[in-house]
């Protein structure tokens, strides 16, 4: 039987989102785009913590949320309406929390996950990208070399987000840069680890309220014991976990895209030119009701890709489906309500450019949009 309504629970954790969003978020957004990239707002990380929502997948035994998929791309929807930027910040945990809770031993699961729940709740990231390992994971320079009971970590990783800020670190390592994909591996890295350099911030078109930097990895010293699963199997963890992420994101873009729709159909309706409202003339109207059907399209495949995760079965088409789509849609939306806005959406007087500067991004991290289509078609 298929349904589309959400549980009671589900409506509870989605108006607690968007009363958060409101209220802690969307007052802020357009100060922090302005503001350095270096500028980092610790104030957002508090009232985040505060809402516990840096822990909102970890399960409640940890201190954090527990919530399923579904629940999760509900409350980043509402998020990503509000600022998709300074969503970045909890993002960044997100995706190292579900790391950690997919592959992590008890032990490491009741170390580190209390660690980003509650009200003192810290930063956490996924370090995976290098200079010449994006898209493709497998060619990975940073080495783990392994001393006793201990690994040495060394080399340079790149568009980290929340890099410099973390409590701690997935890293993702080499025992063998020859190996490609078999000499991958994972390992959790205290962020005050002797040897660990923030390297540049980087300067953003948009997502600005987030930081993103290079992180240096110079003879750092990680105990055995913080190796994630077993040895070696660092690229499955990768995939895995990005299976598990790209529905937030997706519904991030909805959120974004869905605050462009909004601000662009509170302006046509407004907006007077011949003596009449400029949504009443088609030109105007067709976009508006081509933008909303995207943005329906996208949130069900969302909702689809989350589902799949939650009954525990294959999500990875599905998850790769709704990041291009989402993402795409996201960018389409932004820029027609520009010129829906006309010359108005082109200042900063109206947030539309801004949702549009984010937007951007969403097709590139976590796995580029020509990565999911080839990852779609080998599922074919």
């Amino acid at each position: 039987m298929i349904g589309f309504d959400l549980t009671d629970e589900q409506l509870e954790y989605q108006k607690m989102a968007k009363t958060f969003a409101e209220k802690e978020i969307k007052p802020y957004a357009a100060e922090l785009d302005r503001r350095p990239d270096t500028a980092f707002d610790w104030d957002i990380v508090r009232r985040f913590a505060k809402a516990n929502l840096l822990g909102l997948g970890v399960p409640k035994e940890y201190g954090g949320m527990g919530v399923d998929m579904l629940t999760a791309v509900v409350v980043a929807e509402e998020l990503g309406a509000a600022c998709i930027g300074i969503m970045g910040a909890a993002g960044g945990n997100w995706l190292a929390t579900t790391c950690l809770k997919l592959i992590g031993n008890d032990t490491q699961k009741k170390r580190y996950l209390p660690l980003c729940c509650g009200e003192n709740a810290n930063l956490a990231a996924l370090a995976v990208t290098e200079s010449e390992a994006g898209s493709d994971i497998t060619g990975i320079k940073t080495t783990a070399t392994k001393k006793g009971s201990y690994y040495i970590l060394n080399g340079t990783k790149t568009f980290i987000t929340n890099a410099g800020l973390a409590k701690f670190y997935i890293v993702f390592a080499t025992t063998d840069p020859r190996k490609r994909h078999s000499g991958l591996n994972a390992f959790i890295v205290d962020g005050d680890t002797q040897g660990i350099t923030l390297g540049t911030v980087v300067d953003k078109i948009g997502l600005r309220a987030s930081q993103v930097g290079t992180l240096i990895f110079n003879n750092v010293k990680v105990p055995a014991e913080n190796l994630l699963g077993a040895e070696n199997t660092g690229f499955f963890i990768a995939v895995q976990t990005l299976d598990m992420s790209r529905p937030c994101l997706g519904a991030a873009a909805v959120g974004v895209a869905r605050a462009a729709f909004e601000t662009a159909l509170a302006y046509a309706r407004e907006r007077k030119q011949y003596g009449h409202p400029i949504i009443e003339n088609q030109a105007i109207s067709f976009m508006l009701a081509d933008m909303a059907t995207e943005i329906e399209a996208a949130r069900l495949l969302t909702w689809r890709a989350a589902w799949l995760i939650d009954q525990g079965m294959d999500s990875t088409k599905a998850s790769s489906m709704c990041k291009i789509f989402s993402s795409e849609m996201a960018e389409r939306v932004c820029s027609r309500a520009i010129q829906i806005l006309g010359a108005q959406g082109y200042t900063r007087n109206w947030p539309v450019e801004k949702y549009y500067r984010d937007a951007k991004a969403l097709a590139i991290y976590e796995g580029t949009n020509q990565i999911q289509r080839m990852i779609i078609a080998s599922m074919l």
